[in-house]
């Protein structure tokens, strides 16, 4: 039963290279503005892709083009596919990841998320390549030396490897992926961001990528629920 204290996070598992979080990305800031007070929500980065500098192969940047001609037909995202003539990319998400984890030590992670997503999808630009991530740290007003040590700093890579790890014991299938869980009351809000907890006390949310109101409904019965 639900009580006026209760309080949920709403955990929002994403990679800032993945085309389908770019596509989910209006209805996602719609659903957030329409939560309770009582849901808070909590990012945390899935890492599609470790680093490497070797070369995309044909077949895999053919496959990736294909899905972004599929999400620009079912949800109308816009893509850039000068992208595919203008860089030699690379399958390797953990650089932008790691951006978004160094550009929230200073209070601008979801900002970086953005940033990279309109930097990559309608720009043409590689977020896998550092020349790419520090411009836009630098553009959303973070301090430059400590953005570019964090890039590579040891706690950078922990976190990252952290929120991985949280990922793979939810079992999370693919991203975007929402899961909601009911907050510990012996817990501090600090503390529940990082507590992974029981199975049994989590709620998948079916996505909707057209209608928020559909994941709304979802997230009010699972708040009575658990």
């Amino acid at each position: 039963m639900t009580h006026p204290q209760d309080r949920f996070t709403l955990y929002y598992f994403h990679d800032p290279m993945c085309s389908w979080c770019w596509g989910f990305a209006p209805t996602w800031q719609n659903l957030q503005q329409q939560l309770p007070d009582t849901v808070q929500v909590q990012y945390v980065l899935g890492g599609l892709a470790p680093d490497t500098d070797q070369a995309m192969p044909a077949d895999l940047r053919s496959m990736i083009q294909n899905t972004w001609r599929r999400i620009h037909e079912e949800l109308g995202s816009e893509f850039n596919f000068d992208f595919w003539t203008q860089n030699i990319p690379r399958r390797a998400t953990y650089p932008a990841c790691r951006a978004v984890i160094a550009a929230e030590q200073q209070g601008q992670g979801r900002a970086m998320v953005s940033a990279i997503q309109h930097a990559y999808y309608l720009h043409a630009l590689n977020p896998s390549d550092r020349n790419v991530l520090v411009p836009l740290g630098k553009a959303l007003g973070v301090d430059e030396t400590r953005f570019n040590a964090a890039l590579t700093s040891r706690e950078t890579e922990q976190s990252l490897q952290a929120q991985i790890t949280h990922s793979k014991r939810w079992a999370v299938q693919g991203y975007p992926s929402l899961v909601l869980k009911r907050q510990s009351p012996s817990l501090n809000d600090e503390a529940d961001k990082h507590a992974i907890g029981s199975l049994k006390e989590l709620a998948s949310i079916p996505l909707d990528y057209h209608h928020y109101q559909t994941m709304l409904s979802h997230i009010e019965k699972a708040t009575k629920a658990l």
